[in-house]
């Protein structure tokens, strides 16, 4: 059986997974009476919840008699890891652009991946019959890309479809009948080269995604690019250094459908997962015994922000998780630092804390959330970014290119709020359709943590922004900062709702009534800059002596609840936030009122 072996990619939310799901429909993986959820590539409970893909995952549909293996990536810049590792591993990549946004950040970014190592991409204009859908713009607007992208003769000379993924169906001509996603099906059999393979010559295959099973054990997926496997073979695993281990394989497993079924024997351009390797991991080859040489990996980008997580040590320590010690914070990093080379793990100067080095603050939080899940308990620093020095000592930072999609009448806000977090304004796109910006910002990637919350706020909701890595320019200058300060708990116990309701003048609060609370811990935010200690755990005084107007009611204003993401984005330097199953706290570093004002006071 022929074979081809393709990537979905795309900026977030222009339609993969759900493209995905027409293509398994359609190609029969389902029965006609299955119930199938939307979505079903999305398999972890974080990726449900929140609507999007954070793990690339592959899936494979039979077509007239050829196996295409498909994988579905994700579209969060953050995640860009996990497009850089898996290009390798497929011969075409489908490329889909929503027909009213055009190309956006992360579609330059995985484009760019793309034609770097000389893939020939199928463009898809989704979403075609949205109201607001401008295809014939935003097929000029792709071809420009492409160029900006030094992209060859080859690569520019693209197939295009329009289609809807939700409505699965495709078409070459807009004026064609919308029946099915035939042409699509069609034109990766003829444009997507099949894999080139050397069937003759020992087995090897470049690891590109490690999973663990609680039943089969470590799982590496990758392309075989030469030869042929057989369980119980007698491999080894070779990294850039040399060979790590000796080892046979246990199982090999293929895709088909949702299912991954198990094979006896496998062949150059499968793609396929192997288990039975003990201490290989990603980017390592697993290769027959005579092969000395390692297959190239892709190289993946540096991380540009990092946080500190350390063990809980509040008061309220070890009441709602069960893994509470720094041994166990490190083995799961360690663990997590193997599947995901996009991280970055290591020892900071205590044995209590380890720094963590990402993408950005949604792949850290990501991690922290699925942590907290497992039962860890966790206090985590305010995020920041990893600087770095030219060969000439010069500091450098990174930077990110910001595309903002705001209404006219806020467009004036975001520029001036983005300009004192020292942004650079590229262009100003006025839209087509409505009364819209397009916003085109070069910013620093140190400015823009805790704006989000702000830039919510002051476009009403309705702004969109979008970010992604660009590079690393040379620094450029302290950024003030724009949070005011914050209402601090002087006493241990529980806040009383009387207590709360006489400090809600002071600013909005963070905590409910009842909430247990300690010293040091943060309540609320104040209404000026500076930060002020109180306490919500005061109740009334009661007397038997009645008089009028004392029983006034108790009116509270419901807590600002804020999200792990907001969390991370709102401390200071000098505050932490206390992760468990069921909370999220935010503290100051320094419990202790006396001796945070004297290492106030040193600092200055």
């Amino acid at each position: 059986m022929s074979i081809r072996n393709i990537a979905i990619i795309a900026h977030v939310d222009h339609g993969k997974t759900t493209l995905v799901d027409g293509l398994l429909r359609q190609s029969g993986t389902f029965r006609d009476n299955q119930k199938v959820e939307t979505c079903v590539m999305d398999s972890n409970d974080l990726e449900r919840e929140r609507g999007i893909t954070i793990l690339s995952k592959c899936t494979s549909v039979e077509w007239n008699g050829t196996n295409i293996n498909i994988v579905d990536t994700p579209g969060h810049a953050d995640f860009g890891g996990e497009v850089e590792r898996i290009l390798s591993m497929v011969d075409g990549v489908v490329l889909l652009v929503d027909s009213s946004e055009g190309p956006m950040p992360q579609t330059k970014f995985v484009l760019g991946k793309a034609l770097k190592i000389g893939l020939k991409p199928i463009v898809v204009i989704n979403k075609a019959d949205k109201p607001d859908a401008r295809p014939d713009e935003v097929l000029d607007e792709i071809f420009d890309l492409f160029v900006s992208l030094d992209a060859n003769d080859e690569q520019l000379d693209f197939p295009v479809l329009y289609a809807s993924g939700r409505n699965g169906w495709a078409v070459k001509e807009l004026d064609d009948d919308k029946k099915d996603l035939r042409p699509l099906f069609e034109l990766i059999l003829s444009y997507v080269p099949e894999p080139v393979c050397e069937k003759d010559k020992p087995f090897s295959m470049l690891a590109t995604t490690l999973e663990a099973d609680k039943f089969v054990g470590r799982i590496l997926t990758g392309k075989i690019h030469s030869g042929s496997l057989k369980v119980n073979d007698a491999v080894k695993v070779i990294n850039k250094d040399g060979e790590i281990e000796r080892t046979r394989i246990t199982k090999i497993m293929a895709y088909k459908g949702l299912e991954r079924v198990a094979l006896n024997e496998a062949q150059a351009g499968d793609i396929v997962a192997v288990a039975g390797v003990v201490k290989g991991t990603v980017a390592d080859t697993i290769c027959a015994m005579d092969v000395t040489d390692a297959i190239e990996a892709q190289p993946i980008d540096p991380p540009t922000l990092s946080m500190t997580f350390s063990v809980n040590d509040s008061p309220l320590a070890g009441r709602e998780g069960d893994k509470v010690t720094s041994r166990m914070i490190w083995d799961r990093l360690q663990k997590e630092a193997e599947c995901n080379i996009a991280l970055k793990i290591s020892r900071s100067e205590t044995s209590e804390s380890f720094e963590v080095a990402g993408r950005g603050e949604l792949q850290l939080g990501v991690l922290i959330e699925t942590m907290r899940r497992e039962g860890f308990e966790l206090s985590i620093s305010r995020p920041r970014v990893l600087l770095h020095k030219d060969e000439n000592g010069n500091m450098l930072e990174p930077v990110e290119e910001v595309v903002v999609d705001v209404d006219d009448e806020f467009s004036g806000t975001v520029v001036e709020k983005l300009s004192q977090r020292k942004a650079e304004l590229l262009e100003m796109i006025p839209s087509q359709i409505g009364n819209k910006t397009r916003l085109i910002f070069h910013a620093p990637a140190r400015g823009l943590i805790g704006y989000h919350s702000d830039f919510l706020t002051d476009t009403r909701g309705t702004g969109i922004m979008n970010r992604v890595f660009y590079g690393y320019e040379p620094y450029k200058g302290e950024i003030e900062s724009h949070r005011n300060g914050v209402l601090i708990s002087s006493e241990a116990g529980t806040a009383i709702a009387y207590s709360l309701w006489k400090l809600q003048d002071r600013g909005p609060m963070f905590i409910e009534h009842n909430s247990p609370v300690y010293v040091g811990m943060i309540i609320g935010e104040h209404t000026k800059s500076n930060d002020l200690e109180v306490n919500p755990t005061k109740s009334k005084q009661l007397t038997n002596i009645r008089a009028a107007g004392k029983d006034d009611a108790i009116d509270l204003i419901p807590p600002r609840k804020l999200s792990l993401e907001q969390a991370l984005s709102y401390i200071q330097q000098d505050e932490l936030l206390e992760v468990t199953p069921k909370s999220l706290r935010l503290r100051k570093k320094i419990l202790d009122p006396i001796l945070r004002k004297r290492s106030k006071n040193e600092a200055v």
